[in-house]
């Protein structure tokens, strides 16, 4: 799922692009409305965070140059909040409105239900069943098996396995899994994700000193290895 943010505070697209990439999407950023559109007839993106007011086009005119040739879901930022700004908004072909500052959460809920609307259901909703060898998870019932034998695992012990199985080879930091699996009121407490992998190895590699899924990228962070014969940094 790639999303691009598209705003000329570069400080603030930094923190949406961290915020999001935790979340498991791609994000790609710009910073001027012609970027924005050309970047746009690519049609690389599920998603496109713009701002309204930018250098060179703004995001209205962006975003009417955009509908001319995509449908993709659109969330305008602005720093005003007058009702006749949001109606513009919407008249130029803009599906949701957020207004600066906002809480980064709320940005995130707002990405996940447009998608949801828009038919493109992000990675968490996508195939209920998942697997890695003898590992396999059922999303929708919660349950976890090692080679077929049922396994007990706490609520954030399957999310954590989740989010590793959806994401495949993609290293996250502990600061990445705190925000994602925890919430920020675990912020600085890495203590938390080590018991948690060490627990998950425990349940279900086959031999937990030697993992082979569950896998430590040293000095960055966990990730899980799909085929365990090209396994090496354990």
């Amino acid at each position: 799922m790639k999303i691009l943010v598209v705003d000329d505070e570069r400080v603030l697209v930094k923190g949406i692009k961290f915020n999001l990439e935790s979340e498991g999407y791609e994000v790609e950023a710009a910073y001027d409305g012609e970027t924005a559109v050309e970047l746009a007839r690519s049609g690389a993106f599920q998603l496109i965070i713009l701002d309204l007011m930018m250098p060179k086009i703004d995001g209205l005119q962006a975003c009417i140059r955009i509908r001319e040739f995509s449908n993709v879901p659109i969330i305008m930022l602005t720093a005003r909040s007058e009702d006749t700004d949001k109606i513009i908004g919407f008249e130029c072909g803009a599906d949701d409105y957020i207004t600066k500052p906002f809480n980064i959460l709320e940005l995130k809920a707002r990405v996940r239900a447009l998608l949801r609307r828009a038919g493109m259901a992000a990675q968490k909703d996508k195939a209920s069943h998942l697997s890695a060898g003898h590992i396999t998870l059922d999303s929708d019932a919660r349950a976890a098996w090692k080679d077929g034998v049922s396994v007990e695992l706490t609520a954030k012990e399957f999310d954590l396995m989740e989010l590793l199985m959806r994401n495949p080879g993609r290293v996250y930091s502990r600061e990445n899994l705190l925000n994602v699996v925890w919430g920020y009121e675990y912020a600085g407490d890495y203590r938390t994700v080590d018991v948690h992998v060490r627990r998950l190895r425990e349940k279900l590699e086959l031999d937990p000193a030697n993992p082979v899924y569950i896998l430590t990228k040293w000095g960055v962070g966990y990730y899980l290895k799909s085929t365990p014969a090209d396994a090496r940094e354990v």
